[in-house]
């Protein structure tokens, strides 16, 4: 997938989505059900461009409950209602898992594994600006169709165990999910498939790849 390059400079983050619209950044659903057992579908909606020095993405779910329980960033934001962005900016092997929950809440890892992840800083997670469409305050769940969104502008100091300079000209290997582990009808949805037994959205293997202009 090609991601354009644009300017954002003195864009508030909650403009993002109209300045995605007049940039005719086209949406991509984050649809496929890897798991059978698992076989709820919210409709899920993703888009993303990027300045050089940071990365502009925005969600638009609609889904039949919706749940924001996490009360701080690097919380257990995946049981909530969550989009999340993973990815290998570097050729190393160590990829991030960036995680939001329908609040704006954040979580950020690093690592080569699963098992083997450092957190971002709260000084690295406070430079990414969001905009979430139900507010940025906690709550538990509400039952029934709720249609929500979230902007990010995430600069590439996110990326915190590298050193980036700029993300143009970048071939970058990702994928994006929805998920909601502690929803009452839980799910697992990603934008490439994932060919795995279990759910687990650490598999690199499984990525896609982001061509950044």
């Amino acid at each position: 997938m090609n991601v354009k390059k644009i300017s954002a400079a003195n864009v508030p983050v909650e403009a993002i989505p109209t300045l995605l619209d007049q940039e005719k950044i086209a949406f991509q659903p984050i649809e496929t059900v890897n798991w059978p057992e698992y076989p709820y579908q919210p409709s899920v909606q993703f888009r993303v461009a990027h300045t050089g020095d940071a990365l502009l993405l925005h969600f638009k779910v609609r889904e039949a409950s919706v749940r924001a329980v996490a009360t701080a960033d690097n919380g257990r934001v995946w049981e909530d209602s969550c989009v999340e962005f993973f990815s290998v900016p570097a050729g190393d092997g160590v990829y991030y898992n960036l995680e939001c929950n329908c609040a704006g809440t954040l979580l950020v890892g690093g690592g080569a594994d699963r098992k083997d992840r450092q957190r971002a800083s709260q000084e690295v997670l406070d430079r990414v600006q969001r905009w979430a469409s139900l507010g940025r305050q906690p709550f538990d769940e509400r039952i029934g169709e709720c249609h929500w969104e979230v902007a990010l502008v995430v600069p590439v100091s996110t990326f915190f165990l590298h050193r980036l300079d700029t993300l143009s000209g970048c071939q970058i290997r990702a994928n994006f999910y929805k998920c909601g582990d502690l929803l009452q009808t839980p799910h697992f949805l990603s934008w490439n498939p994932i060919k795995l037994e279990q759910p687990n959205f650490h598999c690199p293997e499984f990525f896609g790849l982001l061509h950044f202009e």
